[in-house]
């Protein structure tokens, strides 16, 4: 532990202007800081080892609260609108002003720690919380220093994290009390008024989404990635919540690179992160044995509640939000590879929970395909899964992760082409929702067929089978696939009603191409013919 004294040059903060608080504990180890969360009554721990934390009014992280500031480095690079919100200059500095003053009699816990797993392209990171278990939290979400490189360590990028400060919306141009702003001149993050420690794992990779594309033309990708353990093949995987980016990726035969956010060099697919962040809501052993058993000491589980009468963490349990989740270092999962780096992927799978049950279970993209449908980032959300949603919706998200993207989404898709194109990468669109009809009248694809169609794209198998057409989005459809019954291969099979289908199949076309509309103006013409096909007779 170290204490801070009031000189500036002894604290090591005055880079970001903090000179001034009661007590600063550097690098505490997890123990440490296990230790210090429940002496400041942040937390209790599970009959596992883990610290359960809970983070308050706020569960999720909040898109319409996160800022970008505005300046000579920003106004004519970053990607304005409802996904990046523009503050001044002179907004940030107020805001950084109050905060430094609210910490000069605070205790702080200091962390320094990288982004990126790839040495020469990795951020150094500062973070400065008032919560021990958000500094845990980092410690696991982080790369972790070995000790000898904290001496001197100079951060390029600080994040300040103060949960129990609330802006005042009417002086400091906020939308409300909480707020996660970034300055990308400055090399600055600043978090008041929400607990939800996503915010500063999620405010780094806006940071690496911006600088690596623009500053080192490193496609950053929102995606999870493993490698086989034989072939030492690398696999992506995309897709929102809901779709089985990180179920998918935790395969036992294979060894996970990560589960959430990846650079592609031109050598390499390297994690930005040291840990996990997974979703946690009705989770077994059964289902995700390696996310089960990493859940132990070090570990946090969030905004969770214990089974009557034990320590044991009711996983079911909805009381707090279906947000629960779980942080933990990589190295908890037993077939993490060290350092977290593979070579140029093979094969990339777009992952989509299907509602609508006119996606196929599998289908190869074409390079106009996979930029248009990386764009478009499609999945549905189904009844029960969000207050007010009482029959499926399409949700599209560029890239698979627009909160997080400070450049135009065309940017993204088109270094993605580029790379598909010179390292001869197969793009499969793969559907995990439903099939025989829409939620409510199909079933769920079963998690063992989709494993197997991947399995199969993974060892070539795909590769000598023959392709029949999609009608509407112009996809290639596999006829055959190992252990997965050849009807299931094609949804239009499994309908009992062919007219349903193409009218469902041309209603959610006609969606994704009214998404598209506010990406064209910026869109290629190779991007452009890489969107389905409307069939006007089934409107």
């Amino acid at each position: 532990m170290q204490e801070i004294g009031l000189k500036p040059s002894e604290n090591g903060l005055d880079k970001v202007g903090i000179n001034k608080v009661a007590q600063a504990y550097w690098n505490l180890t997890p123990a440490e800081l296990v230790e210090e969360a429940i002496k400041n009554n942040e937390g209790t721990v599970t009959d596992t080892g883990a610290l359960m934390c809970d983070t308050g009014k706020f569960t999720g992280r909040s898109p319409k609260d996160r800022f970008i500031v505005k300046d000579g480095t920003t106004e004519n690079t970053v990607w304005w609108g409802d996904v990046n919100i523009p503050i001044s200059e002179a907004q940030f500095d107020g805001l950084h002003q109050k905060m430094i003053q609210f910490l000069a009699d605070k205790k702080v816990y200091v962390r320094d720690a990288y982004a990126g797993a790839d040495k020469t392209h990795r951020l150094n990171l500062r973070v400065i919380n008032t919560k021990a278990w958000q500094n845990l939290f980092c410690y696991n979400m982080f790369l972790r220093p070995d000790k000898y490189k904290l001496k001197g360590f100079n951060p390029n990028f600080t994040i300040i994290c103060i949960p129990e400060f609330e802006a005042d919306p009417a002086v400091d141009g906020t939308r409300q009390s909480n707020f996660a702003m970034i300055n990308l001149t400055k090399k600055i993050i600043l978090i008041g008024g929400t607990g939800y420690a996503g915010e500063m794992k999620k405010g780094i990779f806006s940071v690496l989404n911006y600088l690596l594309p623009e500053e080192k033309g490193i496609l950053s990708m929102h995606c999870s990635a493993n490698i086989g353990l034989e072939n030492h093949d690398t696999a992506i995987f995309f897709g929102l919540s809901g779709t089985g980016k990180t179920t998918l990726s935790a395969d036992p035969k294979r060894g996970l690179i990560g589960d959430d956010e990846h650079g592609w060099t031109n050598t390499n697919v390297f994690n930005f992160e040291g840990g996990c962040y997974a979703k946690v809501i009705d989770l077994t052993r059964e289902k995700e044995p390696e996310i089960y058993d990493a859940i132990k000491f070090g570990a946090i589980v969030e905004n969770t509640r214990f089974q009557e009468g034990s320590r044991s963490v009711d996983y079911e349990n909805k009381e707090v939000t279906e947000n629960t989740r779980t942080a933990y270092p990589i190295h908890h999962i037993s077939n993490a590879v060290s350092p977290s780096v593979g070579g140029i992927p093979k094969n990339i799978f777009f992952l989509t929970c299907d509602a609508f049950g006119v996606i196929p279970p599998i289908q190869k993209l074409s390079k106009s395909q996979a930029m248009f449908h990386f764009i478009s980032g499609y999945t549905a959300k189904v009844a029960g899964t969000e207050a007010g949603i009482t029959e499926p919706q399409t949700t599209f998200s560029a890239c698979f992760g627009s909160p997080f993207l400070p450049l135009h989404p065309t940017k993204y898709a088109e270094m993605l082409g580029k790379k598909m194109e010179e390292n001869d990468v197969t793009i499969w669109l793969v559907n995990t929702g439903w099939t025989g009809g829409p939620y409510g009248v199909g079933s769920r694809i079963k998690l063992g067929y989709t494993r197997a169609m991947i399995t199969a794209a993974l060892d070539g198998t795909l590769n000598n089978v023959g392709y029949r057409t999609h009608s509407i989005f112009g996809t290639e459809i596999p006829m055959t696939c190992p252990d997965v019954p050849s009807e299931i291969l094609s949804p239009r099979e499994t309908w009992k009603n062919d007219k349903a289908f193409y009218a469902k199949a041309n209603e959610l076309a006609i969606a994704f191409n009214k998404n598209f509309e506010k990406f064209k103006d910026f869109a290629n013409e190779e991007i452009l013919s890489g969107s389905p096909k409307e069939n006007h007779s089934f409107k």
